[in-house]
């Protein structure tokens, strides 16, 4: 029986260890520092995009979110609907689609009017009676003028007023068996909206189309306090990252769910981004100033504790969180108003990539 005593430690070979150690963090990569700091190389602020910018501090108006819808100018948009109930027919161009554009006046799509075939069949009886009187009456003036010489001019036209007015009267119940509606565009702009298809029935005053004009729209918003509407100096609609100015038409005189609608004109080509029906923002102005930093809203961030923060350069590779408090301002823009100060620089590209650094 041996006893080993004193044994040693035997190490494996190079290149057969596991790798018990954690790896030596890299000092020259983007790292959360303790202090709640990001450090960023230049580099890496080169790839992830970092844009700065410099604040001044300024009087700003004080502003007000409301929430609104697009709809459509009445004066640059309208609705086609039928007068009489009936068929679809497709129009010169073929019957249009959403999206594609029209011009005033053109033909959309034709209705064959639907009609009792009892309703048909007196119409068809009525003209064939008209048929045969207005018969009589062209001979009759035809013998009336072979006796000029003994008729009196006045017969001669009375019969000649009869004839012409049964031909007219035959036009007309010709007419109706036999017409269509034509379904004209109102303005020029794009169809919003198709409700039918070739061959479908529908109804008299059924919508089928909407015509609208994308760069010429209104919104419409909800003021739950009237002393909003007293005190509107300026409103703006964000779209994307571009401020589209608003003027103010006026507001209603009676309430909608309890609030007040504003009615607001926007025109642009910005616009042609948003549809009817869809819900905005809208940032009303008033006359109160208050002081403040604006900075872009795509600078405001989140951290753990849910607290609104922005990331502000203070070395040419260190950044860091200030808690901040905001107030509206346009849409594209913010109100910061505690949290910084200035000549401050703040991450306004990028600040997303900054605050995932871990």
């Amino acid at each position: 029986m041996l006893i080993l005593a004193g044994a040693r430690p035997v190490h494996a070979g190079e290149g057969h260890d596991h790798g018990g150690a954690a790896a030596a963090p890299s000092a020259n990569g983007p790292q959360r520092l303790p202090d709640g700091g990001v450090f960023l190389p230049k580099p890496a602020q080169r790839q992830l995009g970092i844009r700065t910018l410099l604040t001044e501090a300024a009087e700003l108006p004080r502003s007000f979110e409301l929430n609104g819808k697009v709809v459509m100018d009445p004066n640059a948009g309208g609705k086609v609907q039928p007068l009489n109930a009936g068929r679809v027919e497709p129009g010169p161009r073929g019957l249009p689609t959403a999206g594609q554009t029209v011009r005033k006046g053109e033909v959309l799509a034709y209705v064959v009017p639907s009609a009792a075939p009892i309703e048909r069949s007196n119409q068809a009886a009525q003209l064939a009676e008209l048929r045969a009187a207005k018969s009589l009456a062209d001979k009759r003036v035809a013998r009336l003028k072979e006796l000029s010489d003994t008729v009196p001019r006045k017969d001669i036209e009375a019969a000649e007023s009869d004839a012409l007015s049964l031909a007219e009267r035959i036009a007309a119940v010709g007419t109706g068996l036999a017409t269509r509606e034509a379904l004209i565009a109102p303005v020029s702009g794009v169809i919003a909206s198709a409700h039918v298809v070739a061959g479908q029935v529908v109804d008299a005053r059924e919508l089928v189309f909407e015509v609208v004009d994308p760069q010429r729209l209104h919104i419409e918003a909800l003021a739950f306090d009237p002393a909003v509407a007293a005190g509107i100096g300026r409103a703006t609609l964000a779209v994307g990252s571009e401020r589209v100015p608003l003027a103010f038409v006026g507001a209603a005189r009676s309430l909608r769910e309890q609030a007040l609608p504003l009615t607001f004109r926007a025109q642009g080509k910005a616009l042609t981004a948003l549809a009817v029906g869809q819900p905005v923002r809208v940032f009303v102005q008033g006359k109160e100033l208050v002081k403040g930093i604006a900075v872009p809203v795509a600078s405001l961030m989140k951290n753990p504790a849910n607290q609104t923060i922005v990331w502000v350069k203070t070395a040419p590779e260190r950044f860091e969180p200030r808690t901040v408090t905001v107030d509206p301002l346009d849409g594209v823009s913010i109100a910061v108003t505690s949290g910084l100060k200035a000549g401050d620089r703040v991450a306004t590209q990028g600040a997303t990539l900054i605050n995932q650094v871990r």
